[in-house]
Order: C-alpha cells, then sequence, then structure tokens
C-alpha cells in the first residue's frame, strides 16, 4: 500500500453550525485514507479534552494517532470560520497554540524516509519549533508536495521561497499565485507566466493552481492542463482545496493517467463543496456515484 505523511496543523474549525476537525494536512490525510492511501498525520494537540476529542476523532477514522504529539502547556487549536460572498471562508487564527511545538525525533524521521510522499502547507511553518521541525523532515523525504496556504498574517516570504525550493509539486490558488509573482515585481503577468517564472526559478516539477469554481490548471515543464469544477449547490468550501489535493495524491501514486487524476480530483472537490465541512461521510463508492450522475446530468443538457 501506498504511504505518504502529511504534516502541520490539526484543529478545530468553529463554524456557524458548530466545530468540526479541520486543518489542511489533516484534511488532506483523511482524504487519502478514505481513498485507499495509507496516511500518517504528523502533528501536536494540547492536553485537553479538545486534544482528546480530536485524537479520537482520527482514530474513529482509521487515522493513525502514533505520531500526534500531546501539549503539557499549549492548547488544542481552534479555528473561527466565517463564511463571506461567494461561499468563500475567512478564517481568525489564535497563537500559539501546540502545532506551533511540534518537535523532531527520529522515529518520525523514519516515517518519512519510508513514505512515498510527504504534504507539508505552510500554516505550520509560522513558528520557529515547527519550522525546525519540518526543515529537518523535508531533507528525509523522498517526493515533497508543498500545499501553499496563506492565512495573513501567518506567512512570510522567505519561508515560503525556502519551501517552494525544496518541493517537487506546489498546489496553490490563483490569489496565492499573483501574491507569490508580486515578490518578483510580476503583478500584471498572466497565470501561465507566474507559474513559469516559479518552475523557472525554483526547479518545481508540477504545479497545480486551482481557482475555485472556475476549476483548475495543472503545469508540467512541457504541458498545461486546464479543467473545469463540477457544478454543485454549495454547502460550504471548507476543505475542498484538500479533498482535491487528497485525490490528486492518490489517483497519481496509483499510477492513473494525468486526466483521470484531475477528473477525479476535481469531483471529489466539488463533492466535499456539496456537503457540511472539510471531512464528509463517504466511500469511494459513493464519489464514483457522484461523478456518474454529473456526467449524466451533463448528457442531458448537451
Amino acid at each position: 500500500m501506498k504511504k505518504v505523511v502529511c504534516f502541520g496543523e490539526v484543529l478545530w474549525d468553529v463554524l456557524p453550525e458548530g466545530k468540526k476537525p479541520g486543518g489542511a494536512p489533516m484534511n488532506v490525510a483523511y482524504h487519502l485514507n478514505r481513498l485507499g492511501i495509507a496516511s500518517y498525520m504528523v502533528s501536536r494537540v494540547g492536553d485537553d479534552p479538545l486534544g482528546e476529542e480530536l485524537t479520537m476523532f482520527l482514530k474513529k477514522m482509521g487515522l493513525s494517532t502514533e505520531y500526534i504529539q500531546l501539549d503539557k502547556d499549549q492548547k488544542t487549536s481552534e479555528v473561527i470560520a466565517t463564511e463571506g460572498a461567494n461561499h468563500e471562508m475567512s478564517y481568525e487564527i489564535v497563537q500559539p497554540v501546540a502545532w506551533d511545538f511540534i518537535r523532531f525525533d527520529r522515529q518520525t524521521a523514519n516515517l518519512v524516509e519510508n513514505a512515498d510522499l510527504m504534504v507539508f502547507g505552510s500554516l505550520a511553518a509560522r513558528s520557529e519549533l515547527s519550522r525546525a521541525t519540518l526543515y529537518d523532515l523535508i531533507a528525509h523525504a523522498k517526493l515533497r508536495l508543498f500545499d501553499v496556504n496563506f492565512r495573513a498574517p501567518h506567512y512570510e516570504q522567505a519561508t515560503i521561497e525556502y519551501l517552494l525550493d525544496k518541493a517537487d509539486i506546489v498546489k496553490l490558488n490563483n490569489h496565492e499565485l499573483r501574491i507569490i509573482a508580486s515578490w518578483f515585481g510580476d503583478e500584471g503577468g498572466q497565470e501561465h507566466e507566474h507559474v513559469n517564472r516559479l518552475q523557472d526559478k525554483y526547479k518545481i516539477g508540477e504545479i497545480i493552481v486551482t481557482k475555485g469554481g472556475e476549476g483548475a490548471s495543472y503545469y508540467t515543464p512541457m504541458e498545461r492542463y486546464d479543467f473545469k469544477a463540477y457544478p454543485v449547490i454549495v454547502k460550504d468550501t471548507v476543505g475542498s482545496g484538500d479533498s482535491f489535493l487528497a485525490a490528486f495524491v492518490a489517483q497519481k501514486l496509483l499510477g492513473k493517467s494525468t486526466e483521470d487524476i484531475l477528473d477525479y480530483a476535481a469531483a471529489l472537490g466539488a463533492y466535499v463543496t456539496s456537503q457540511a465541512g472539510a471531512n464528509p461521510d463517504y466511500k469511494s463508492s459513493d464519489l464514483v456515484r457522484f461523478m456518474w450522475q454529473k456526467q449524466l446530468e451533463q448528457l442531458k443538457w448537451q
């Protein structure tokens, strides 16, 4: 079985309808597990009721908690999520919390060395200790996927550039791409020009640019693929990009064609958008049924 390590934040998303487990790396791990990939979460929670409840959720969902560290001093993270225009979510992220203090150890390094891929974001790199741990673990990874996650003011240009330089695959949204382009005085360029600059500067093999309801684009050094989002009635957008990324990783590790990888990723992202929260309960068969339904709807209107 293919193995993926996800490094970073685990937390509670506090939504208008109540709290739900979240954090981009944890969402990716959850969906990878649902898609038949052995996924391991490296993070840290507080020694408190919220931390206990979060680890119980992970166990219930079939995820290992062996690499979830326990912090006696810092509390488990909660993030206040608010829905704005066009169903876009904004987040109030408290600092410091337990995942700001993830520590390096040899056992976790061995886990990363034996995994097929390591997924990491930028949010957990906001603190000195977790950032140092991330940098150490990246050195042990066979394949590195950087999921850019700009949550102002919780990122610094130097950190982002370091992680871009270490990444084999990068996923970011069009807003994040424009921010990075502005660092190089490239605000007025086209998307493909921004991407080409990143590919050339950091020698990144694959870049995914997500665009919400407009779909996404996938770039390699030689090719570009554009694909549309599946039309759905949006429940909320929490975790839609994370589910997209998990499906992309799962299909890629299973050796599927580029077209199949992107179609499957778009389908899962849309399915999650049509559900409440980042981690709805589903099976692979539910996703296949969803894809068939959408394809039939498309044929109906042709």
